[in-house]
């Protein structure tokens, strides 16, 4: 009988993530529950795979692990919406300020292509 919920190996395939990366996210504490079958093996529901997607998210974004597990308790208890959204909105304010810096270095770049692109480009730019 096939108990309800994905495989670890199916998590991984579906996550584009390791077992191993799966378990240490659990042993972390960034995952919520996840539930066992008779035989004590790992079923991730459809929600599981939402939240893997949401914790890689904050991690690819560079949030440290401690404040993704920080909020991953948070949401596991059900507790504190006030202290959830402050921890996103903190992290979103860098995200903002990464991005900003990073638009500005593109316009410094776009503007170097341009003068090597424009007539006067053709001579030698300082760099």
């Amino acid at each position: 009988m096939h108990s309800a919920g994905l495989t670890i190996s199916e998590t991984a395939a579906r996550t584009a993530l390791s077992a191993y990366t799966l378990r240490y996210y659990e042993d972390e504490g960034l995952l919520l529950s996840i539930a066992r079958d008779e035989a004590g093996h790992r079923r991730y529901s459809e929600r599981d795979i939402e939240w893997i997607g949401m914790v890689m998210r904050l991690k690819s974004t560079g949030m440290p692990i401690e404040d993704i597990r920080r909020y991953a308790h948070l949401c596991r208890v059900g507790e504190q919406p006030d202290e959830r959204l402050a921890l996103l909105q903190r992290h979103r304010d860098r995200i903002d300020a990464v991005v900003q810096q990073s638009l500005t270095h593109l316009a410094a770049i776009d503007a170097k292509i341009d003068g090597y692109l424009s007539e006067e480009g053709e001579q030698r730019p300082v760099a």
